[in-house]
């Protein structure tokens, strides 16, 4: 689907088919359903989107309803606090649950899926722009980074250890992310 085009009720369409994936999975999702919940007939949906996986695809990187705001706090510990607490929300929603769980054996969704992700991540770039311009980072500070080891580490705690992430947690994260792990030396 080209950028800008789409049906008049495209994100109504985007919301019904997560929702949908969410609550009876990938084998459950049906063209018909997400039709009948977005409240358009299937041959809109058919006039956009070929498939199931192309229009799952178009709701990962599309929808309202993963989007979330760049944070700004006047300080690169709280930026990064807020961004490890947005990602943290995001990776335990039901929705993107369901959505990693349909990802295997998908190559469309697979792309559309990293490229949410990275799409997601890359908008945080301002919070270093910032915080080099505020003396808080060097400026060959590398920002992809800091961010992936924020969000393997939450990725690994949450999803692959079962883990939650509290204030305190996410909060040791950052600062570990910050300052680093190692002894400090007098």
């Amino acid at each position: 689907m080209p950028t800008g085009a789409g049906p008049r009720r495209v994100q109504e369409i985007f919301a019904a088919t997560l929702g949908l994936l969410t609550e009876h999975g990938y084998d459950g999702l049906t063209i018909e359903a997400i039709a009948q919940r977005a409240g358009v007939h299937k041959t809109t949906l058919y006039r956009w989107w070929s498939s199931k996986d192309e229009l799952l695809a178009a709701a990962v990187t599309g929808s309202a309803l993963l989007d979330f705001p760049v944070a700004d706090t006047g300080s690169l510990r709280g930026d990064l606090l807020a961004v490890a607490t947005r990602l943290s929300r995001l990776l335990t929603r039901p929705a993107t649950a369901a959505v990693l769980a349909a990802v295997p054996g998908r190559p469309l969704l697979a792309e559309a899926t990293s490229a949410f992700f990275t799409g997601r991540l890359t908008r945080d770039h301002p919070v270093f722009t910032r915080a080099v311009e505020r003396g808080e980072l060097a400026a060959d500070g590398d920002a992809d980074l800091v961010v992936d080891l924020l969000a393997g580490a939450l990725w690994f705690h949450l999803l692959l250890c079962g883990g939650s992430a509290d204030r305190r947690y996410l909060a040791r994260l950052v600062d570990s992310v910050l300052t680093g792990v190692s002894a400090r030396r007098a």
